[in-house]
């Protein structure tokens, strides 16, 4: 237990520190960190209790893109700046890292290995990301109409 939580804290702050070097403004570190740390929290637990590396990516995917799109509308910012920063934890950098090693040491095979695990995880990434973004933006506090649709309505009268 102690170690998810030293996980689950060491996701808060490199989330937060991604967030330094992606220029967040300040007044969203925590709130970064805290969807980050959410994300690493849902994959931890799932991948744990179900051994499944890409429904844990999946799942936790789609807690910190919500979240994300929940605190876009509270704090009145982009979602964008929530979910870069939060994903982080999710992206496979070792993975990416570990392909291109073995390209250049010219084992084929093992990259072939480490690539199709890199791919299969960022679909994953993208289908969780998909599924939240298809949800209308109402259900996550949204009140105004945009203007795009509107000015859409207008012109089909």
């Amino acid at each position: 237990m102690r170690e998810y939580v030293i996980q689950i804290f060491a996701a808060l702050t490199g989330t937060m520190a991604f967030c330094v070097l992606f220029s967040v403004m300040p007044r969203h570190y925590l709130r970064c960190g805290l969807i980050g740390a959410a994300g690493w929290a849902v994959y931890l637990f799932i991948k744990e209790s179900f051994g499944m590396s890409l429904l844990a990516t999946f799942a936790a995917t789609i807690v910190l893109t919500a979240l994300s799109r929940f605190s876009a509308v509270k704090v009145k910012a982009p979602a964008t700046v929530f979910l870069l920063t939060g994903i982080f934890t999710l992206v496979p950098g070792a993975g990416i890292f570990y392909t291109a090693y073995y390209l250049f040491f010219g084992q084929t095979q093992m990259a072939a290995i480490h690539g199709f695990a890199t791919f299969k995880t960022a679909i994953a990434i993208a289908l969780g990301i998909g599924v939240v973004y298809s949800v209308p933006a109402k259900a996550y506090g949204w009140k105004q109409n945009s203007q795009v649709w509107n000015e859409a309505e207008h012109r089909k009268s």
